[in-house]
Parts: C-alpha cells; sequence; structure tokens
C-alpha cells in the first residue's frame, strides 16, 4: 500500500479558489462543455482523465473528467467533474486530501475539520440571520448555495471535501443529478 495515499496537501500547496453559487468554481463555469473545461484545467496546470459513466437518466449521456496536477497524483485526482450530454458542467466534487481549497463567503471549505467548519458556517448564517439545512447525506450546508459536504480520511483523522453544483432545469437536489460515486467519495 502506498502511504501518501491518505497524505492532505498543506494549505499553502493548495491553489486558492472561489465558488459562486450556480456559476463558477475556480476557472470552471457550470455549463461549460468537456472540451473546453479540459483546456482550461490545462492552462492551470492540471491534466484529465475521461470517462463515460454510468447515465444519469436514458435520454442523455454522463460524463466524469478527473483533474491531476501532477503524475503523482494519480491514484487520487484533486477534484472529479461531471457533466451530462446537452448540458455541459454539472457538479465539481473536490477532494478533501488534493484539491484546490475553496472558499465561499470568506469560509474556506476544503481539507477542514468538519466539526470546526460546521461551528464556522453556523456562526456565519446566525450572524447574517441566514438559514441552514441538513444535507441527505447530514452534513450541514447553506441553502441556496448548492454545494453539500462530505468528510474523508486524512491518516488519523477526517477532513472536509464538497461537491459543487448547478442542477439547473434538469435535477431538483445533487443527488438527483449526481452518480452514486459521488457520494460514496472517500
Amino acid at each position: 500500500m502506498n502511504a501518501d495515499y491518505w497524505r492532505q496537501v498543506a494549505d499553502s500547496e493548495r491553489e486558492d479558489w472561489g465558488y459562486i453559487p450556480r456559476q463558477s468554481i475556480g476557472p470552471l463555469t457550470f455549463g461549460i462543455d468537456r472540451q473546453r473545461a479540459i483546456a482550461t484545467m490545462e492552462r492551470h496546470g492540471f491534466a484529465a482523465k475521461e470517462a463515460k459513466i454510468d447515465r444519469w437518466n436514458a435520454q442523455r449521456a454522463q460524463w466524469r473528467v478527473e483533474f491531476r496536477r501532477t503524475a503523482s497524483d494519480w491514484e487520487r485526482p484533486a477534484l472529479k467533474s461531471y457533466f451530462v450530454e446537452g448540458v455541459g458542467l454539472t457538479s465539481v466534487l473536490v477532494d478533501g486530501l488534493q484539491g484546490p481549497q475553496v472558499t465561499c463567503e470568506g469560509i474556506r471549505l476544503i481539507g477542514r475539520v468538519p466539526s470546526e467548519l460546521s461551528s464556522e458556517m453556523m456562526a456565519w448564517a446566525l450572524e447574517r440571520e441566514g438559514g441552514i439545512s441538513f444535507s441527505p447525506g447530514g452534513d450541514l450546508s447553506w441553502p441556496d448555495f448548492e454545494f453539500d459536504r462530505g468528510a474523508q480520511r486524512a491518516g488519523d483523522t477526517v477532513v472536509s471535501w464538497a461537491v459543487f453544483f448547478n442542477t439547473g432545469d434538469i435535477a431538483g437536489t445533487s443527488w438527483d443529478i449526481n452518480p452514486v460515486e459521488v457520494w460514496n467519495h472517500w
């Protein structure tokens, strides 16, 4: 077994990405087609690996494109992006160990101890009298921000990962549009 499999990239080594709900995450814009997304990410130093996956629905093909920074990332991609034929980019899963740091409303979302992140998100919501909710997986989320969080192992602890999405007119929730593999991310 590779001893570095659970190694977490330090925040100082991560790219800093912003997130605008339902519009963009870092250099990627929701709705962009696969080829343009791959070209965009190549300009930012990421290599791509494409795969057609089980269909999201019978009429539209779905694709996963994994992005890695270097050859050493081939075991664990920094992010996985999901595309629906005729719709474009619908979701981006950012890995908690290797992925860029994504900030929303001034809060760093990736590679964090989940309880600390939840406390910061709760304080932000209470300060602004905003709402909070829970994803179907039981993780704290903000209504209308269109991202779901999860946790994954990092050595002897756990850190946060997130899937950012825009369901558009083709689905109601991230659970409706994302393949099952997203919810099994570890």
